[in-house]
Parts: structure tokens; C-alpha cells; sequence
């Protein structure tokens, strides 16, 4: 595209196919995001850098600046032999950034920011979108192995182990809390949630575990409220919707033999 608005009416119009966005930084690029970010347009990118424009290594306590989003991808322009495989890299950043990561903590823009009640919403949608076509490329099989470990829950600081608990937490209570209702999707909501927990590798026995946790929360308040906790007893049926969807993934996931040949030769 030879300019800012051409771009953006292309995205515009076409934000529903486009996988990944390739751009190449230039002094106009910062404009180009805040103007994405106004309309709460948030998709997979790799930033093509030359070598003058290279990031200098971030001095200890500083905070990362990130031009779009914080799963955005830089890459040499000059080096554009491997461009697939960033672009599958610019991707599975993008699958693994959360709702609290989102446009919102964006620390470069000046612009007005959307409403925030849209942003997670927006994120996932895209996010999956993005998964579905995937999997409709490779199968539960592919993507397993896309999987990057450094995202994997063992693989975390302490700190971020909390942090990403806590992420699920947040969003399997709104799954209890949506479960029953006909207005909602719940359906993504469990998409959602099952996908960040298969990404970082989190186990059923942690599910399970966030899953009590919030049940005893809920008795607690239906206690304080001199209500009968038997109601508790129908979210019964969430666990098991929840955990058969994540069983899924993971026995799918198992590699079989000519299978695990024939997705490695395609992928590389």
C-alpha cells in the first residue's frame, strides 16, 4: 500500500481475512497504529525494522515499548528469507496475548482510547478467528506443536504464574456467571478460555482446581446471603463442558505417527 488511508480502508474491508499484518516502519507507522487503535482494530503484526531503526537492549527496570500491542513481532527488513516463519511467530504472539494485555496497555499512544468494555471482545473475536483457521489447516495436531514453551505455565516466573491464574480465573467466572444465560455465546467464552489454557499448558487438575475455588467463593456469598447452595449444584455441568472441550484438544494433540511426519513436513 502506498499510503496510510489506502491501508487502512483495505483493513478496513478486509479485517475479517487478514491474518497478519506486515508493516514496514517509517515515520508515518506510529500514526498508522493509533489510528487502528481508535477504531479498536487489533490484529497479528510483524514491524519490518532497518538496521538503524533496531531496538537498543532495554536498560535494567525500563518498561518495553511496543509501537501497536505487546505481541507485536519486529524483524530485519533486510532478511526477509524466513518471513514465513515470523509471520507464524507474529501469530502465536498474538494467540497468546490476554484480554489484560490488550489495546488498553498500549504506553505509546496519545489518541483517545476506545471504550474498554469493547476491547476484550474485539481480542477475542480475532483471536478465534485466527485458531479456527488454523486448526482448519493442521488440525489440534498443528497447532500443538506450534505451541512455544516459553509460554507454557511451568516455564513461568512465580509472578507471572499468579498472573495467569488469575487471567483464568477472571474468565471461567464469567463463564459460571454466563453459563445459563441464552443471550450469551457462551460457546466462545469456553473457546476462549480453553484455548489460553491449552497454550500455556495448563493442566485439567488446575482447571478443576480454579473451578472449586470459585465454587466455594459462590457458597460463601450464598451463605452471607441466607440462600440455598443446592443452585451450585447445576455448574456441575459447566466443569464437565469446560474439561471434555480441553480433554479434547490435548488427546487430539497426541502425535501418531505418519500423521506427526506428514504435519512436520508441511509446516516446515
Amino acid at each position: 500500500m502506498s499510503s496510510t488511508a489506502e491501508l487502512l480502508d483495505f483493513v478496513d474491508s478486509n479485517s475479517e481475512t487478514i491474518d497478519c499484518l506486515i508493516i514496514l516502519r517509517t515515520p508515518d507507522v506510529l500514526p498508522l497504529f493509533n489510528q487502528l487503535y481508535e477504531q479498536g482494530t487489533l490484529l497479528p503484526v510483524v514491524i519490518l525494522e532497518s538496521e538503524s531503526q533496531e531496538e537498543k537492549p532495554l536498560v535494567y527496570g525500563e518498561c518495553p515499548k511496543f509501537l501497536y500491542h505487546s505481541a507485536e513481532v519486529h524483524h530485519r527488513a533486510t532478511n526477509l528469507t524466513k518471513i514465513r516463519k515470523v509471520i507464524d511467530h507474529g501469530i502465536t504472539q498474538f494467540l497468546h496475548l490476554g484480554p489484560s494485555c490488550s489495546l488498553s496497555d498500549r504506553p505509546v499512544s496519545s489518541q483517545k482510547k476506545p471504550p474498554s468494555e469493547h476491547q476484550p471482545s474485539l481480542l477475542l473475536l480475532q483471536q478465534r478467528r485466527l485458531a479456527e483457521k488454523l486448526k482448519e489447516r493442521l488440525g489440534y495436531l498443528g497447532v500443538y506443536y506450534k505451541r512455544n514453551p516459553k509460554y507454557f505455565y511451568r516455564n513461568f516466573s512465580q509472578g507471572e504464574k499468579q498472573e495467569l491464574i488469575k487471567e483464568l480465573k477472571i474468565a471461567y467466572r464469567e463463564i459460571l456467571l454466563n453459563y445459563f444465560d441464552q443471550n450469551t455465546d457462551i460457546n466462545q467464552e469456553i473457546d476462549q478460555f480453553v484455548n489460553q489454557a491449552f497454550f500455556s499448558d495448563i493442566s485439567v487438575s488446575q482447571v478443576l482446581e480454579i473451578h472449586m475455588e470459585l465454587m466455594d467463593e459462590f457458597s460463601q456469598q450464598l451463605k452471607l446471603e441466607g440462600r440455598s447452595e443446592e443452585i451450585l449444584l447445576d455448574y456441575r455441568l459447566t466443569i464437565i463442558d469446560v474439561l471434555a472441550h480441553l480433554g479434547e484438544m490435548y488427546r487430539r494433540s497426541i502425535p501418531r505417527g505418519d500423521i506427526l511426519f506428514d504435519l512436520l513436513y508441511h509446516i516446515d
